[in-house]
């Protein structure tokens, strides 16, 4: 007969008195027991007394029908197994609150059908298995504060996810999204949004309404732009962008060509305000005289035709975070002339040792980073 070991818990709901309170709990720890099957005879008359059940890292291929009696359980923890398919008894279980699925061989259609009618679950973690789409009966459990469903290979978001009224963490990072729907907008108390290493190449801007969000993980996409709203989060702190064309141009795009002979003369003649007509120039070089673009180092008046360094400036978006920007200078000597501009083409600067222009009028407790790398 298994050993149970009790633990304590502060729950958070009100007890008869109208205050919360510790709760003991009853908690079975069988992890790396290297059990091959649900192990039924060490539970035998205690079904009922059992809270939490740890069953993680063994060798378990399903879950028996008996489940069902274990209706106090309220954590139980089956990662790390080989489990392809979840009982549809586990619906009887009207206290559970936490399910940790992760690094089993679950796909979509291992999830009960039932599996809405867990009425109080409020952590599902279904990360690491081989599921193709979201699964739909999450979306019917309005309880659910936390869903893990990384390391899968789910390709779009239902609409339906916005009846995830309460939820706080939704990570996905690993799958094959190509797109975020707007619908996850509507998601008031999202805090964690986890879509790193995916497809996506656009971010919609109606994550600006997100506005309870403190973290946005976004490494490792397709994407080339941000939208101007996203500085609308006012809570943000953290926003990882690393491994995206976005970064990934600037850093790696930072190349001097040296100007040809002719760039060399009609920088000269700009520069210097050598007057020119089509009396004396043919009309080719009249054109390319006219398309010469100021260099943007506001302490240098050159010019530049097609030969330009490409340079990072990360701008301070109303003393919130920063987000990098491409300008263009006329020379490499550009990079260090600037006093209160920091530039650099030679290497990559995180947002945290580059300086803005207005950083001096912004107070340094309201800066927040933005992660390239």
């Amino acid at each position: 007969m298994c050993r149970l070991r009790y633990v304590m818990e502060h729950s958070t709901r009100a007890s008869v008195h109208g205050a919360a309170e510790n709760v003991q709990l009853a908690k079975a720890v069988l992890s790396r027991k290297q059990l091959l099957e649900f192990p039924e005879d060490e539970f035998s008359g205690q079904e009922q007394k059992v809270n939490i059940i740890d069953l993680s890292r063994n060798s378990l291929s399903c879950l028996p029908k008996s489940i069902s009696l274990y209706t106090n359980m309220i954590e139980l923890d089956i990662s790390n197994n080989r489990i392809s398919r979840i009982p549809d008894e586990i619906v009887a279980l009207k206290s559970l609150r936490s399910l940790i699925c992760k690094n089993n061989r679950l796909d979509t259609g291992s999830i009960p059908k039932d599996f809405g009618k867990c009425v109080s679950l409020e952590v599902v973690n279904f990360s690491g298995n081989t599921m193709l789409d979201f699964p739909m009966q999450l979306t019917e459990i309005g309880t659910l504060k936390s869903v893990y469903l990384g390391g899968n290979r789910i390709r779009q978001l239902p609409p339906e996810i916005q009846n995830l009224q309460r939820l706080e963490i939704l990570y996905l990072g690993g799958n094959q999204l190509t797109s975020i729907p707007v619908e996850v907008s509507s998601l008031p108390r999202l805090m964690c949004l986890v879509l790193s290493d995916n497809r996506i190449e656009a971010v919609p801007s109606e994550l600006a309404q997100l506005r309870s969000l403190k973290s946005l993980s976004l490494h490792n996409n397709r994407i080339t732009t941000l939208p101007p709203q996203i500085v609308s989060l006012g809570d943000l702190c953290e926003l990882s962008l690393r491994g995206n064309p976005l970064v990934v141009r600037f850093v790696r795009d930072l190349t001097w060509q040296p100007p040809s002979l002719l760039e060399l003369a009609g920088r000269s003649i700009k520069n210097r305000g050598i007057p020119y007509t089509t009396e004396g120039l043919p009309h080719s070089l009249i054109h390319y005289l006219d398309s010469a673009q100021h260099c943007l180092n506001p302490k240098c008046s050159g010019v530049y035709f097609t030969s330009r360094v490409e340079h990072i400036k990360f701008v301070d978006f109303c003393g919130k975070y920063r987000l990098p920007l491409m300008q263009y200078l006329c020379s490499p000597s550009c990079t260090s002339s600037s006093g209160s501009s920091n530039y650099s083409s030679s290497s990559y600067t995180s947002s945290s040792d580059t300086e803005s222009e207005d950083e001096g009028a912004v107070p340094s407790n309201k800066l927040k980073k933005v992660l390239l790398g």
